[in-house]
């Protein structure tokens, strides 16, 4: 991880520190277990004590990793899952990486601060409901041997996730704050001038906070609930990605240190970097579905479902360019061939070859009299005739979120795939208005809808339109119910001009280059490329 080779017990910790000839590990196993003890998560009951009535046995292990600036650190796990499934709910939530691109937007929109900070030992700063006891290892030092109970809500129970949950959103309720019904775990409370309000972003024990004055709120997670915060300050690494500010001014969404790691994996994995001589996730009009090469073996596979699922995070944190590519390609994970390994391998060179690529949040109104902002696409696969639908929202300048997907559904024309695609716009439309309500945005006037098919732009428009494929009708019904209500307006550009392209075809780097070098390459006022 890192670089750094991961130690498996505390055992390796002893050889991997005798070999490099310092003592990192285990001063990282002496942190952890001096938080234990500080934090009482044990009560001890003595060596040799048979474990309490009406209690279960476990076991314990710890957990080594090295973070992004090389810190080296260690987790105490508790192996929960050989403790009873409870009756209870153990659901826990997140918030979605849409929802913190939506929460960094209105943040830059509306003049606020940006904050990350991360909570250390957080899930110790709850009670546990579980009953259950452990048998100290040599890990605990002199303790080993002693009969332990678990009294507070250790990484690995079934319900310390749940827990910390608890703990956490009852502080935050104190501090004036509510969930917001569309994100829950984005919490929100009016701004003291009420012009707007502030967010905080909840990833287990990781937050972003968008403020007028973060610094007040962190001084009370410190002195008022004793929270331990790390990395507290201006936004500039979270949850595997870059922030930082071009020369512009404008906050970059960047995961420069998520594709450097993968580089490394990839090292790992295959004794090489990874080839950058490529310009394009996958080969213009290619069909990995055709692909006839030999099944991979045990080891290939993991190897392919490896890259897959690396690549399905960098999509998450924002690499919008290779999301059609990933979409195919996880399709074979069950059963991928050479070919598809290969495909992988040339997924992670464009990755490299282009890692600058970032997402810009430009909150500046684009003016819809000259620049169109295309929304959605498809395109056909040879085998099993699903087309797939592609979408970019678009925030003011801001690609928030994007969706490509092949469609449930096998239609006999274009007609009916661009009807599916455009439905599915509409609705997801529908959902980003909502939830834009819910963090306390006042939507007014209507959403713009582009495509390029302008059969279907007119059917939907027109309302002495006629449909002719009873098939398409829910589809039909729906994107005209919402062009008639005043809520979008659906607009025909040209094919070329449409970047939804981007995902919802393999597409040639001179085909997309100006497109994509408008969404995530181009520094400054995009309309100043035409100069």
């Amino acid at each position: 991880m890192y670089g750094f080779e991961i130690l498996k017990d505390y055992k390796d910790a002893l050889r991997l520190d005798k070999l490099h000839g310092n003592t990192k590990w285990q001063d990282a196993t002496k942190v952890e277990m001096d938080q234990l003890a500080k934090y009482k998560v044990f009560i001890d009951l003595g060596r040799g004590t048979p474990i309490p009535k009406g209690y279960q046995k476990i076991r314990v292990h710890l957990v080594y990793a090295c973070k992004h600036d090389d810190r080296h650190k260690a987790r105490l796990i508790a192996d929960g899952h050989l403790t009873d499934v409870p009756l209870d709910s153990v659901y826990s939530g997140v918030v979605s990486i849409q929802g913190l691109k939506m929460m960094i937007f209105l943040a830059e929109l509306n003049g606020l601060e940006l904050w990350a900070t991360d909570i250390g030992n957080a899930y110790l700063k709850a009670y546990t409901k579980e009953k259950v006891a452990s048998i100290a290892g040599p890990e605990f030092g002199p303790l080993q041997g002693h009969t332990l109970i678990v009294s507070r809500a250790l990484y690995g129970l079934r319900l310390s996730g749940k827990m910390w949950h608890q703990r956490f959103s009852a502080c935050l309720e104190e501090e004036g704050f509510f969930p917001c019904k569309a994100e829950p775990d984005i919490w929100m409370r009016p701004t003291t001038d009420g012009s707007s309000y502030e967010y905080v972003g909840v990833y287990v024990d990781d937050l972003a906070m968008a403020m007028k004055d973060p610094q007040a709120f962190v001084d009370k997670l410190i002195k008022v609930y004793k929270f331990k915060l790390k990395g507290t300050g201006p936004l500039e690494f979270h949850l595997g990605c870059d922030f930082y500010r071009d020369k512009h001014g404008v906050l970059c969404m960047h995961p420069k240190k998520y594709i450097d790691r993968m580089v490394d994996s990839y090292q790992r994995m295959f004794g090489q970097r990874p080839k950058t001589n490529v310009w394009s996730p996958l080969e213009k009009g290619d069909h990995p579905e055709c692909d006839t090469s030999e099944l991979l073996d045990s080891e290939g596979v993991t190897q392919y479902q490896s890259l897959v699922g690396q690549f399905q995070w960098a999509v998450s944190l924002g690499r919008l360019d290779v999301t059609t590519a990933v979409m195919t390609l996880s399709s074979f994970r069950s059963a991928p061939r050479v070919g598809h390994l290969n495909r992988a391998k040339r997924v992670c060179g464009y990755l490299v070859k282009f890692k600058e690529a970032c997402i810009r949040f430009r909150t500046g109104l684009p003016d819809y009299s000259d620049v169109p902002e295309p929304v959605f696409d498809w395109a056909d696969s040879v085998y099993g005739c699903r087309s797939v639908t592609g979408i970019i929202h678009m925030m003011n300048g801001t690609p928030i979120d994007f969706f490509s997907k092949k469609q449930s559904t096998v239609e006999t024309a274009t007609y009916g795939s661009e009807f599916v695609a455009a439905r599915t716009c509409v609705e997801q439309i529908m959902d980003l208005r909502q939830t834009l309500r819910y963090l306390g945005v006042p939507v007014k006037g209507r959403s713009y809808m582009f495509g390029d098919n302008e059969s279907v732009v007119n059917s939907s428009s027109r309302p002495e339109a006629k449909l002719h494929k009873r098939h398409v009708a829910l589809s039909f019904h729906r994107v005209r119910e919402a062009v008639a209500s005043n809520m979008l307006s659906f607009i025909h550009i040209d094919g070329v001009l449409n970047p939804a392209d981007i995902l919802s075809k393999h597409w040639g780097h001179q085909q997309i280059w100006p497109l994509l070098r408008t969404l995530m390459f181009w520094s400054g006022d995009t309309a100043d490329q035409e100069e």
